[in-house]
C-alpha cells in the first residue's frame, strides 16, 4: 500500500504498521490519551469517540513537522490545497488522498469566500483573519463541516449509527447542527445555556426542522452543559447503549481543521520568510491550541496570545500559574463564558512532558476548584503562550473605536481580540483572529457602535421561523433519559 502525503512524496505501508524505516517514510498516526491509561487510538476512532475512555483528550503521538520549502510552497495555493497538505500527515490510512481532497471540497464549497479565510488590513501591522464566512457566521464551520463529511463517510462506511451530543455556548451548536442535520447515520442532540446565549446563535439551533436535530436548553451556564458530555461519555453503559460520539472541542478533529487557517494567513503575510504573531480570543482553549500545533508543525509562529473576556481563567492561570475556578458572569461575548477550558489539558499534557498520571492527577484537584501548575511546567506554558483579557467596557469601547477608526464592525469576541492585541504590536506582523460575525450578536454591537449589522440575505428570515427547543434542568439522569427518548423515535 502506498500513501501520498502532504505534498511530501509517496510513503510506503510496511507490514508492521507502527513503525517506519527512517528513510523518509511516514508512522500511521496514532492517538493517545492525555491522561495516559486508554488505549491508543487511529485518526478515525479518535475522531468517531471523541473522549478517551480515561476521560482524557485524544492528541497525535507525535506531530509532523513541515520543511521551510513546503510552507513556502503554499504560497498562492486554494485554501483547499493547504488543508490538505496540512492535514493529510494526521489521518493515516482513514481515507485515501481522492476521499480527502473530495471531502475537504464538500466541506468548505458552500463558504461565501473565495479565500474562505481572508485577511483584512486594520491597521500598520494589524490584520484580521475573517472566520465568519461560513453557513453559521462562525470559526467553528471550518472544523465542523469537515468533521461532518468525515463522519459521514467513515459511518456510511461501516454502517453504524452513532448519537452525537454536544455542550455549546454559542457557535459549535450552530455549526454542529448545520453539519449534520439531516445527515442519516447520525443523531445530534445539543446543550446550551439558557438564556446565556445571543438570539441569533439559539435560532440558530432552534429553527433546523430535520427530524435527527434535538436542542436542549440547560437551567445552568457552559460549563454545566460540558460537565454533563463528560459524565455521559464517562457512563460507558450509557455510551455504548447510545453510540455515544462528540464533537466538541474535545474531539481531536476539530482542532486539526483549525490548524489550516494558520498557515493560509501566516504563508499570506510572508511566512516561513518571516514570523507572523496570533491574538486569539477563546475560552475553551481549542483555537490557540491548533495555533500551537502549527507552531510545532513547523509554522514561524513569533507570539500565541490568549485574549480572554472578564471570565479571564486562562489569563490568570498564564499569569499566576493557578488554575482556579471563579464564578461565570454573563458578558456580551458569551462563547467565552467559560471556566473549564478542556482543551488547556492537552498544553498541560505537552507541559508535564505528557506524563498522563500527573494530568490526571490535576484533573482530579479541578473538581475540588482548581490546581497549582508545577514551576516547570508554568515555565513551559509562559514560554509559549501570551495572555490579556478585556473587560466589558473595553469590548464596548473596541466596537466602537474600530467602526469608527477602521471602518472594520466587530463581533464582541473579536472586539475582545483586537483589544488585547493592541498591547502587543510590533514590528511582528499582528493577525487578530475574527471568530464571529457581528450579526450574530446585533444588540450586543448596536449597544457599543449605533449600527446593526443585518444577517446574510440567505438567513434574512431567522427571526420569522417557528422554534423547536426543550428546556431541561441541569440534571444528569434526566437529560439521559431525554436522550434516550428522542433517539428512540
Amino acid at each position: 500500500m502506498v500513501l501520498a502525503g502532504a505534498g511530501l512524496g509517496d510513503y510506503e505501508l510496511l507490514p508492521d504498521t507502527s513503525h517506519y524505516t527512517p528513510k523518509g517514510r511516514l508512522n500511521i498516526m496514532r492517538y493517545i490519551s492525555t491522561r495516559g491509561t486508554a488505549p491508543d487510538l487511529s485518526f478515525e476512532e479518535a475522531m468517531l469517540t471523541g473522549l478517551a475512555r480515561d476521560g482524557g483528550l485524544y492528541v497525535p503521538e507525535h506531530v509532523p513537522a513541515l520543511t521551510h520549502a513546503q510552507i513556502a510552497a503554499m504560497a498562492g495555493k486554494s485554501y483547499e490545497e493547504v488543508a490538505f497538505e496540512v492535514m493529510r500527515p494526521f489521518i493515516g490510512d482513514t481515507f485515501t488522498d481522492a476521499e480527502f481532497k473530495a471531502l475537504i471540497d464538500q466541506a468548505y464549497a458552500g463558504f461565501g469566500h473565495a479565500a474562505r479565510a481572508p485577511l483584512v488590513q486594520i491597521d500598520s501591522n494589524h490584520y484580521l483573519l475573517e472566520l465568519f464566512h461560513g453557513p453559521t457566521l462562525a470559526f467553528k464551520d471550518f472544523a465542523m463541516q469537515l468533521i461532518g463529511q468525515m463522519f459521514q463517510a467513515a459511518l456510511s462506511r461501516s454502517g453504524d449509527r452513532v448519537t452525537i451530543v454536544g455542550a455549546t455556548s454559542g457557535d459549535t451548536g450552530s455549526a454542529a447542527i448545520e453539519a449534520f442535520r439531516g445527515l442519516k447515520a447520525v443523531d445530534v442532540i445539543i446543550m446550551y445555556p439558557h438564556g446565556r446565549v445571543s438570539e441569533v446563535q439559539r435560532r440558530q439551533m432552534t429553527t433546523p426542522t430535520e427530524s435527527n436535530v434535538h436542542a436542549l436548553a440547560v437551567d445552568g451556564d457552559f460549563d454545566d452543559c460540558q460537565a454533563a458530555v463528560k459524565d455521559m461519555f464517562n457512563d460507558f453503559t450509557f455510551r455504548e447503549e447510545v453510540k455515544l460520539a462528540g464533537v466538541n472541542s474535545i474531539n481531536w478533529g476539530r482542532v486539526l481543521a483549525q490548524v489550516v487557517y494558520y498557515f493560509t494567513a501566516a504563508v499570506s503575510l510572508g511566512a516561513p520568510h518571516r514570523e507572523v504573531s496570533f491574538t486569539v480570543p477563546t475560552g475553551n482553549f481549542g483555537d490557540i491550541f491548533a495555533g500551537y500545533i502549527a507552531k510545532k508543525m513547523g509554522l514561524p509562529i513569533a507570539d500565541l496570545i490568549v485574549a480572554t473576556n472578564q471570565n479571564d481563567i486562562l489569563h490568570r492561570t498564564l499569569q499566576t500559574g493557578a488554575y482556579t475556578k471563579e464564578g461565570v458572569n454573563p458578558t456580551i461575548s458569551p462563547s467565552m463564558d467559560i471556566q473549564v477550558s478542556s482543551n488547556f489539558e492537552r498544553a498541560l499534557f505537552d507541559a508535564y512532558d505528557r506524563d498522563g498520571a500527573a494530568v490526571a492527577a490535576q484533573m482530579e484537584d479541578l473538581k475540588q476548584g482548581g490546581f497549582q501548575i508545577s514551576q516547570g511546567a508554568y515555565q513551559m506554558l509562559k514560554d509559549t503562550f501570551k495572555s490579556g483579557r478585556a473587560s466589558e467596557g473595553e469590548t464596548h469601547a473596541a466596537i466602537k473605536t474600530y467602526l469608527a477608526n477602521h471602518g472594520e464592525l466587530l463581533c464582541p469576541h473579536t472586539a475582545v481580540g483586537v483589544h488585547v492585541a493592541e498591547a502587543h504590536l510590533g514590528t511582528t506582523p499582528m493577525v487578530t483572529l475574527a471568530t464571529a460575525h457581528p450579526a450574530k450578536f446585533p444588540d450586543a454591537v448596536k449597544a457599543a457602535s449605533g449600527v446593526a449589522a443585518p444577517l446574510p440575505p440567505r438567513m434574512a428570515d431567522l427571526y420569522d421561523r417557528p422554534e423547536r427547543l426543550t428546556r431541561v434542568p441541569s440534571d444528569l439522569a434526566a437529560i439521559q433519559a431525554l436522550i434516550k427518548e428522542r433517539i428512540a423515535h
